[in-house]
C-alpha cells in the first residue's frame, strides 16, 4: 500500500519546525515527507538586521537543512515553487512537479511596496540573507567611496530607513552601533553620517507599549538616529527619498534607502486560486484552508483573526513556531483518523533588539524589560529556539552566549 505523501513548502520557522516535529512523531511506514525550499539552508529571520548592518556574519544566521532533518524520514528538494494546483493536488516546481496527499504552505513573505514610485527599483530590503548581505556590502562600499572622493557627496553617508516597526528599529540599533567602526576604518568624521528613520505613525513601534517605544527612541537618538514621524514616503530615487509631512514635501538626499514598512504573503498563494483575505489565506481553527481539507497554511501565509480585537495576529516567529505544533499534530491526527485540535496563540512576550547591549521587551503583557536585561531575554529566546530545532549541538554551534557584553 502506498504511503500518504506529505509535502511541506518552505523552510521558514513554521515549515522547518513542522518538518522536525513530523519526523519525530511519525513512524517511517506512516507517511512519506518531502520538504521543498529554494535554498539549502534555513535562516534566523530575526537575526537578519544584524547581518545587514554587518554586526553578525551571515554564516551564523543560516543553518544547513540537511544538518537538522532526518534524511531517512524526510526527502529534501532544493527548488523554487512556481504554482500550487490544489484541485489536482499537485505542486509545480521549476524542475519537477510533485503530487501530494497533504500539503503545508509555509512560503513566507514578500516586501509590500504599496505602489510607491521607485521603491521596488531603488530601495533595499532585509527579507533574506542575500538581501541583508547585499545591503551590508552597499553601505561599506559607500563609505569607502566617500573616503576616496575629492568632491565629497554627503548622500553616500546618509542612510534612510522607511518604517519604524520591529524590523526597522532593530536595524537602526545595529547600524547605529556599526557606524563608529566604519568611520574609524575609512577615516570619516562620525558627525557627517546621518541615520534617518521615517515612520507614518506618530511614534515608532506602533501598537507596542508606549513607555517601551519612548525608551527605544531615546536610546537610538542618543546614538545619532533622527526620527521623522507622521511622514509618508512618496517617491524613492537612487540619490534621494521624497517624503510628505504635514502636507509639505521634503527631499532627503541619500544613496541608501531601506524599506522595512510592510510585508505581504508570498504572491504564489494568490496565483494558485486559494480564497484570500489581504493576500493571505484565512485559515480554519485547525490551520486548514476553508476550501481544501488536505491543505494546511502556516506562518506569513496564514491569516488568523484575534477575536478580542478583530485584528489579525502579527506574523511573528513566535506564532509560526506555535502553529507548527498544531499543524504537525493535526497531520498526524488526519493520518490516524483522530480528532484535530484548534490553534490558540499564546503571546508569551515580545522583545525588540536595539543593538548589542540594549533592547526593550514585555512578558505576559505585564512585565517590562529595558537595557541589558531585555538583551539577555532576547538571547534566551533565540537560544531556546535553536535547542528546539536542532538540539544541544546546534545550540552550542549557533547560540548566543555573550549575555553581558
Amino acid at each position: 500500500m502506498k504511503k500518504p505523501h506529505i509535502v511541506i513548502l518552505g523552510a521558514g520557522y513554521g515549515g522547518i519546525m513542522t518538518t522536525i516535529k513530523l519526523q519525530k512523531s511519525l513512524n517511517m511506514n506512516e507517511a512519506e515527507i518531502t520538504l521543498v525550499n529554494k535554498n539549502d539552508y534555513h535562516y534566523q529571520t530575526t537575526w537578519l538586521h544584524e547581518n545587514a548592518a554587518g554586526t553578525l556574519h551571515h554564516d551564523r544566521t543560516r543553518i544547513p537543512i540537511r544538518n537538522i532533518i532526518n534524511q531517512e524520514k524526510v526527502n529534501f528538494i532544493q527548488d523554487k515553487v512556481i504554482l500550487i494546483k490544489p484541485e489536482e493536488k499537485k505542486v509545480k516546481l521549476s524542475e519537477v512537479e510533485l503530487s501530494y496527499d497533504i500539503l503545508v504552505i509555509g512560503l513566507g513573505f514578500e516586501a509590500a511596496t504599496f505602489g510607491i514610485t521607485g521603491l521596488a527599483e531603488n530601495a533595499f530590503s532585509i527579507g533574506n540573507i542575500k538581501n541583508a548581505r547585499l545591503l551590508r556590502e552597499h553601505i561599506e562600499y559607500n563609505f569607502a567611496k566617500y573616503s576616496e572622493q575629492q568632491e565629497k557627496d554627503p548622500a553616500l553617508l546618509h542612510i534612510v530607513i522607511g518604517g519604524g516597526g520591529f524590523t526597522g528599529i532593530e536595524f537602526l540599533g545595529e547600524i547605529a552601533n556599526r557606524i563608529p567602526e566604519l568611520c574609524k576604518e575609512y577615516d570619516i568624521d562620525k558627525n557627517l553620517v546621518r541615520i534617518i528613520n521615517i515612520e507614518g505613525s506618530s511614534t515608532v513601534l506602533p501598537g507596542f507599549d508606549p513607555q517601551l517605544s519612548e525608551y527605544a527612541m531615546n536610546s537610538l537618538e542618543a546614538r545619532g538616529v533622527e526620527f521623522i514621524t507622521g511622514a509618508l514616503v512618496k517617491e524613492c530615487h537612487p540619490d534621494k527619498v521624497i517624503i510628505e509631512k504635514n502636507n509639505k514635501t521634503i527631499h532627503v538626499p541619500t544613496a541608501t534607502t531601506i524599506w522595512a514598512a510592510g510585508v505581504r504573503a508570498n504572491s504564489i498563494v494568490g496565483k494558485s486560486g486559494f480564497t484570500t483575505n489581504k493576500g493571505k489565506i484565512e485559515v480554519l481553527s485547525d490551520m486548514r484552508t476553508p476550501d481544501y481539507k488536505d491543505v494546511f497554511v502556516i506562518g506569513d501565509c496564514a491569516l488568523i483573526i484575534n477575536p478580542e480585537n478583530g485584528e489579525p495576529y502579527p506574523p511573528t516567529a513566535q506564532i509560526a513556531i506555535q502553529q507548527s505544533d498544531i499543524v504537525a499534530h493535526n497531520i498526524k491526527a488526519l493520518l490516524r483518523r483522530e480528532d484535530l485540535e484548534s490553534f490558540e496563540p499564546i503571546i508569551l512576550g515580545t522583545v525588540a533588539s536595539l543593538g548589542q547591549n540594549d533592547a526593550v521587551g514585555i512578558l505576559n503583557n505585564k512585565y517590562k524589560f529595558y537595557g541589558w536585561k531585555a538583551t539577555v531575554l532576547k538571547k534566551i529566546i533565540d537560544n531556546r529556539y535553536l535547542l528546539k530545532l536542532g538540539g544541544f549541538s546546534l545550540l552550542i554551534k549557533k547560540g548566543k552566549f555573550n549575555f553581558f557584553y
